[in-house]
Formats: structure tokens, C-alpha cells, sequence
């Protein structure tokens, strides 16, 4: 299952951000390292479901045409400077990151908590600040396990350059990083892998994490933020996000108070529920942000990362290829999230290895026409895969 890590210093919100993402237990609270043990947990983005396109009947798997599909959240240990000598819980954070796939860099955009993540005055810190020091860390990080690795593997690469990049990308595997990112981080570098000085490895680092962890920012607690702040952030590529309010409407849509999917712009109240004062007031408050910056922004930062950064498409397998459905007659059972550039076969191997293994050809349900192991798939895609496998 795709892997997206929450990261950020201590008390910008990232488990209210986690929660409004999972609904899961997790402890919140207004001072640092509230988050000691990583908590993983399933969140899910959104796409539109084929069945009401197609006007296919009998699909149990989508909300009103809405699919919702899986993706696993972490939510570490807040970072604050020099976490990559160890401060705080830095090491235990960092390690956490490595297997990441990509991150949300979760900052406070209202300026309400210092460089460690103690409370200050709104606005007070500028979370500008906040940004580029995750990278900063993460990047020393990450020579620190170069710079181990480096004399051992400069002595077996004896003198070849790709061979040392080859092994180098062995040796970061476990950080997901291979030996293309490697070989596109020393050429933007203009370094000789081995003589670089340590200042080389820094930088050289600081270039892999761009190109082997896709990161974006939330600007958290848009609600409480300036203009001013938000439009700075923006400029960086954040999205406004309000994690308060995202959690407090799917909680209300979850005790069927009011009518909520993750990610509309608005919201309702089911008829003839009864909601006290105190949350008309909250409601009312959350829908005028909502209308200020299009929704809570939780939802289209989540689906951001995913589709657009990763790059990731949506696929639906079936047996039957009239039908749209499987051997039980579940209409689109399945959906998967798979890398743009992703074939038929490799969509087999996803269903199963055996199935795999045994490929023999693919249908295009929609067109209902064979189609060649190597076609691109696109998002949306419905196939059937035809193997000697069972």
C-alpha cells in the first residue's frame, strides 16, 4: 500500500491533521512531543467512480459516484532543529520517514507556536521558517548514512563512477532511493561521487530528497492564519488546509448530524437532527472558511500528493469485461492505485503474482477490445486480464 508520512515540528497540528484524515484514537494536545510512537493508520483518496459514466448498475463499492481508495498515514515524532544530531526525537522521526513514499510537511500558518513548538502569540512566528528546515534535517539526515557507506563502497567501485552509484543505491534501498535518483542527484551537482567533500554530499542529498521523496505543505490552521501568510506559502506550493474543521465534520457526518464527503466544498444538516448552539456556531464558522478557501483543503492535499506528485492512476480490474464485475458479480470490486506508465502486465502482477506469471492478454472493458501487454494505462481504465493462472 502506498506510504505518506506526516511530518512536522511539534504542535502545528499534524495529529489533528492525522486524525481528520484516519479518525483514529491518537492523542492531541498543546505542547511538544504529543506524538512519541508513529501512528499509522488508513486514509483515502477520492476519484470519481466509472459506474455512473458508464451507467453501470449494482456498484456497492463508491458514495454517491465517489471512490475511496486506500492509502496507509504515518504520523511521527515532531522534528525540531538538529534533529539529525539527535535532538528530540529526531532519529526515531527520520528513520520513520525513510520507507516513505512521499510526505506532507504539516506547518502552523498562523504563526502560533516557535521553532521547538511551544505556543506563542498568533503571528508571532513566521512559518516560512518552518519549511525549509524539514528539508534542511531530513537532507543532513540522509549524508550522514552516505558519508557511513561511502569509503567502503569507493574501495569496491575501484576508480568506476556508475559502479559506485550502483552500489550506493543498494545501500539506500531501505530509504526507497535508487540508483537513477542517485545518478540525477551527482549530475545536478556537477560532483565526482567519490572525491566530494562532505559539503558536495550535503548538497548532493539535498537534491536526492527532491527527486526521491515528493513533499508538499499543508498550511495548516488556514482558518487563524493572515493573508499575508497564506499567500507566502502558497508561492511555495502549499494548500491552505483546516485539519480542526475537516475533523469536525466528519465526526458530525459520522454520528449523521449533517451530510459530509471528504473533500466537498460545502456541507448540510440532516434534516431533523438536532444541533445544540454551540455547534451551529461551529459549523457556521468552519462553512465561511470553507467558502473563503474552497473547502478544508485535508482531502485536496492528500489527493494532490498522490495523483499529481507521485503521479499515481486509478485502474479497475475484472473478470468480466460485459458486466464490469467479478466471478461473484460484484460490480467494480476493486481499485488500484498504480504508477502513471503502468501496463497490463503490470497490473496482472498487482492482482496476483501467479495471474502474473501466467499472462496471456488483456481487454479493454470499455472498448472491449484486446489490447498489448505493454499499452499505457490510463486512469479510469477498466481491464480484464486473461492468464493461465486461476
Amino acid at each position: 500500500m502506498l506510504q505518506i508520512a506526516l511530518a512536522g515540528k511539534p504542535n502545528c497540528g499534524k495529529s489533528t491533521f492525522y486524525k481528520s484524515l484516519t479518525l483514529a484514537n491518537v492523542d492531541i494536545a498543546n505542547y511538544p512531543f504529543t506524538t512519541v510512537n508513529p501512528n499509522k493508520g488508513v486514509a483515502y483518496v477520492r476519484t470519481r467512480c466509472p459506474c455512473k459514466e458508464l451507467g453501470i448498475e449494482g456498484c456497492t463499492e463508491c458514495i454517491d459516484g465517489n471512490r475511496f481508495i486506500p492509502v496507509e498515514l504515518i504520523d511521527v515524532a515532531g522534528l525540531v532543529p538538529d534533529a539529525h544530531l539527535g535532538r528530540g526525537l529526531g532519529n526515531q522521526f527520520l528513520d520513520t520517514l525513510r520507507e516513505a513514499d512521499a510526505i506532507i510537511q504539516v506547518v502552523d500558518a498562523s504563526g502560533s507556536t516557535d521553532a521547538e513548538g511551544n505556543p506563542v502569540d498568533i503571528g508571532t512566528r513566521n512559518p516560512i521558517e518552518d519549511v525549509e528546515f524539514l528539508r534542511y534535517e531530513f537532507a543532513m539526515w540522509m549524508a550522514g548514512i552516505v558519508e557511513k557507506h561511502r569509503p567502503r563502497l569507493v574501495r569496491q567501485a575501484q576508480g568506476k563512477e556508475q559502479v559506485l552509484i550502483d552500489l550506493l543505491g543498494e545501500a539506500l534501498a531501505g530509504l526507497r532511493i535508487n540508483a537513477i535518483q542517485i545518478k540525477e542527484a551527482v549530475d545536478e551537482c556537477g560532483i565526482n561521487l567519490a572525491k566530494a567533500t562532505p559539503e558536495d554530499i550535503e548538497k548532493m542529498c539535498e537534491v536526492l530528497l527532491r527527486v526521491s521523496k515528493p513533499m508538499i505543505i499543508a498550511a495548516n490552521k488556514a482558518d487563524l492564519a493572515s493573508d499575508e501568510n497564506i499567500e507566502a506559502l502558497k508561492v511555495l506550493g502549499a494548500v491552505p488546509t483546516i485539519a480542526a474543521g475537516e475533523l469536525a465534520l466528519k465526526s458530525a457526518a459520522h454520528a449523521k448530524i449533517l451530510r459530509y464527503l471528504p473533500g466537498d466544498s460545502s456541507f448540510a444538516p440532516i434534516e431533523g437532527a438536532k444541533l445544540s448552539a454551540p455547534q451551529v456556531k461551529a459549523l457556521t464558522m468552519i462553512a465561511e472558511h470553507m467558502k473563503k478557501f474552497g473547502s478544508t483543503g485535508v482531502q485536496e492535499i492528500l489527493n494532490k500528493i498522490v495523483f499529481e506528485d507521485i503521479g499515481m492512476i486509478v485502474v479497475y480490474p475484472v473478470e468480466d469485461d460485459n458486466k464490469y464485475c467479478n466471478a461473484k458479480g460484484q460490480v467494480l470490486p476493486d481499485a488500484f492505485l498504480m504508477p502513471i506508465g503502468s501496463n497490463p502486465k503490470d497490473m496482472a502482477f498487482r492482482v496476483h503474482t501467479d495471474i502474473g506469471n501466467g499472462f496471456l492478454y488483456a481487454v479493454d472493458a470499455r472498448t472491449k477490445m484486446r489490447i498489448k501487454d505493454t499499452t499505457e494505462l490510463k486512469s479510469g481504465d477498466i481491464i480484464k486480464i486473461v492468464s493461465t493462472a486461476k
